[in-house]
């Protein structure tokens, strides 16, 4: 089972974060320029770090060239432990 998640991604940020906004919309800051697929690069290498995953389980799969972005994660995984492992599940109770 996989899952694909909007992200919102802003490059050459100068830190590595991720957060999640009132809309309930995932946003994600880069070091990375959006040049070569730099910054697509490291966003999946990031995300597969945070959630334990190898980098070949996060992809891209729309929004190559725009900060919007469909994310493809293939593991079993469901949005709420998605939220979980990335710290979020206290911010959605809230929501």
């Amino acid at each position: 089972m996989a899952l694909t998640v909007e992200i919102k991604v802003m490059p050459s940020s100068g830190r590595q974060n991720l957060v999640l906004e009132a809309s309930g919309l995932l946003k994600c800051f880069l070091k990375s320029p959006p040049e070569r697929g730099k910054a697509n690069d490291e966003l999946c290498k990031f995300l597969a770090k945070l959630l334990g995953f190898t980098r070949d389980c996060v992809r891209i799969v729309q929004g190559r060239t725009s900060r919007k972005k469909l994310i493809r994660i293939e593991a079993s995984i469901t949005i709420e432990q998605l939220y979980e492992k990335l710290g979020f599940s206290k911010q959605m109770s809230l929501m």
